[in-house]
């Protein structure tokens, strides 16, 4: 980041002229110059490399904002998986991300998280500061699909981790309100209120139903738009 600039793309030339080609195989040493633009607008968007993300999918720009901001990757070097669900330790992982990735000392209680894993250290930072609590204090569910309500209450812990206004004064007129968990209520009106959940076009808001990884970006870009 630069204060009052945008990034712009990577360049091989000093002056920012020549941009680099990211689809281009490198092949030797290879030193790249960043450019930043001034104002809202960004001459060139990064290039999306997944191949399953259609440029006219309702997703496509959820998916190029949390690419671009680095909070979530490709399951692999040319997909990104839309239709995946979310497990718990990706929502965590993302939310690490988004907060620069520290490193805590902090002891691991959760006997399902094994040292050295891609998503142990974010697990480690959001359990240190109150964001996940876990099925109990020893399992922490890391493979486990993360559900609505879940995801409304990572979130809503999260930002009240970052000072954020958390009330949660919102009337919710959802069919199925009545199903949603007893300490998962709050979040989900405040995640309603804030618009970063939204229900189906039946008036159901399905909070035991899973987010596909396409409606985790989506999500995630709602919420930094909020900040």
């Amino acid at each position: 980041t630069r204060d009052g600039y945008l990034f712009d793309g990577w360049y091989t030339d000093r002056n920012c002229t020549e941009r680099w080609n990211p689809d281009e195989p490198i092949r030797y040493n290879l030193r790249l110059y960043a450019g930043w633009v001034e104002g809202e607008e960004v001459s060139e968007p990064i290039h999306l490399p997944f191949t399953d993300v259609a440029a006219d999918a309702w997703y496509y720009d959820s998916v190029r904002y949390v690419f671009e901001n680095g909070m979530m990757i490709g399951t692999s070097d040319t997909q990104f998986s839309p239709d995946t669900a979310t497990s718990r330790s990706m929502l965590v992982t993302i939310l690490w991300r988004l907060e620069g990735s520290p490193v805590v000392s902090h002891p691991m209680t959760f006997e399902d998280v094994a040292d050295g894993m891609w998503y142990t250290e974010a697990i480690r930072w959001a359990a240190a500061n109150g964001i996940v609590l876990g099925y109990s204090g020893t399992i922490f569910g890391v493979e486990d699909v993360v559900t609505r309500e879940q995801t409304a209450t990572i979130l809503h812990r999260y930002a009240a981790c970052k000072g954020y206004d958390c009330s949660a004064d919102t009337t919710v007129e959802f069919k199925d309100w009545s199903a949603v968990s007893a300490w998962a209520q709050d979040s989900m009106r405040w995640a309603v209120g804030e618009g970063l959940i939204l229900g189906t076009g039946n008036q159901m808001l399905d909070p035991l139903g899973t987010a596909a990884r396409a409606q985790t970006a989506a999500i995630l870009m709602r919420f930094c738009e909020m900040k």
